[in-house]
């Protein structure tokens, strides 16, 4: 079985259970999934330089359309040829559409059947966001991923409230659908139906009628509480075509990741390890630590000794500790890059594992060295278990 994105196959390596691994080409390279996309809201994945990204493995990031949309326009960068010589990235990008910011910013917008209407968070001006100007501004970008607009339910909307919002999303879509004719640019279709499981199987089923190149997974990791999330998880990705790539938005905890991949998903974002950086946190193997507890002042070692980035390789974890306490700059940069090579090369791992038929033993032993006795990864833990189940 193989994707094809203009006469290019796409192919499955490999299956474990429900845990997919696969690649898939862009125009500016070739995605091996599961893959984790650094976010770079503004066109900067923030601390961390295009040569960090590379060194430490990313193969594709997050651009926002509505943020580069006011700041500093999508002509400007068009007319310096589009967001890869912008940026001087030369690997792939996906920009998400807006919507996400159609839930994140309720008291600026306006809501209607053809689109939204924005007061900008910069001056207050008005910005007009239908699915064809979306489109439109995605293809001046040049991204290789484009996301289709859709109108996320805000976590506490009514059933009513996510039904409006679920079929104004399928509608949104058929337009970008129509309106979309970059064509070295694939658009990705978004499936909602807010916190019902149904709900949620009827929007993947409609999206995946529509046949895009991929689909995602939205409306999720919202605020819902965390027991909630892997049922509607799992009817979303059960009424996705399997011969498509599955993109789960806004997901970054690495206990989710595992999961969520078990259940079979193939592509993750989130700026979960950028802002844990900035805030002194930082991944181990042993769980989440924060570098500027007293007890990191004297130890020579690595943040973690199994990591490979430059933070582990050249710093100690006293000197990342005295960068933090000073508030030095390059404490954040170096816990960015750890945080963000953490996640990539537990996506390595975890190709690996399904290639080997041992994703399930891998992501179990994994969270029992991780989150032991913590909650989010016990209930990881029930999800990869089930997903895993014959």
């Amino acid at each position: 079985m193989c994707w094809r994105f203009y006469n290019r196959p796409v192919r499955f390596h490999a299956r474990n259970g429900r845990a997919r691994r696969a690649e898939f080409a862009t125009a500016h390279g070739v995605i091996q999934t599961p893959v984790f996309m650094p976010v770079g809201t503004r066109a900067t994945v923030k601390t961390l330089s295009p040569a960090d990204l590379r060194a430490i493995g990313a193969e594709i990031i997050l651009a926002n359309t509505y943020h580069l949309f006011i700041r500093p326009g999508h002509g400007l960068i068009e007319r310096l040829g589009g967001l890869h010589s912008f940026m001087a990235w030369d690997r792939s990008i996906l920009t998400d559409s807006g919507g996400f910011q159609v839930v994140s910013l309720t008291d600026l917008r306006k809501v209607d059947d053809e689109g939204v209407t924005f007061r900008s968070h910069i001056d207050g001006s008005q910005l007009r966001f239908t699915p064809e100007s979306v489109v439109t501004t995605q293809e001046a970008l040049g991204a290789d991923i484009a996301m289709a607009f859709d109108h996320p339910p805000a976590w506490g909307s009514s059933d009513s409230e996510a039904a409006q919002a679920t079929l104004r999303s399928l509608s949104w879509a058929e337009r970008c659908r129509k309106a979309h004719g970059r064509a070295n640019q694939m658009l990705f279709g978004i499936c909602q139906g807010g916190f019902a499981a149904e709900a949620r199987a009827e929007s993947a089923r409609a999206i995946a009628g529509l046949d895009f190149v991929g689909n995602a997974i939205g409306g999720l990791s919202v605020g819902e509480p965390k027991e909630l999330l892997w049922p509607l998880l799992a009817a979303s990705l059960g009424s996705l075509p399997e011969d498509r790539p599955r993109y789960v938005m806004g997901m970054g905890a690495p206990e989710d990741l595992l999961a969520a991949i078990a259940m079979g998903a193939d592509m993750f974002d989130c700026v979960l390890p950028t802002r844990l950086g900035r805030n002194g946190a930082f991944f181990t193997r042993g769980g989440r630590q924060n570098i500027g507890n007293a007890r990191f002042r004297e130890v020579p070692g690595p943040l973690d000794a199994e990591c490979d980035c430059e933070a582990c390789r050249v710093h100690s974890t006293t000197y990342i500790h005295h960068l933090f306490r000073v508030d030095e700059i390059l404490g954040l940069r170096l816990l960015s890059l750890h945080n963000t090579r953490f996640l990539i090369r537990l996506m390595e791992q975890s190709r690996t594992a399904i290639e080997s038929g041992d994703f399930g033993e891998f992501a179990l032993e994994f969270l029992g060295r991780y989150g032991p006795t913590n909650a989010s990864c016990l209930q990881a833990r029930v999800a990869i278990v089930d997903a895993m189940r014959p």
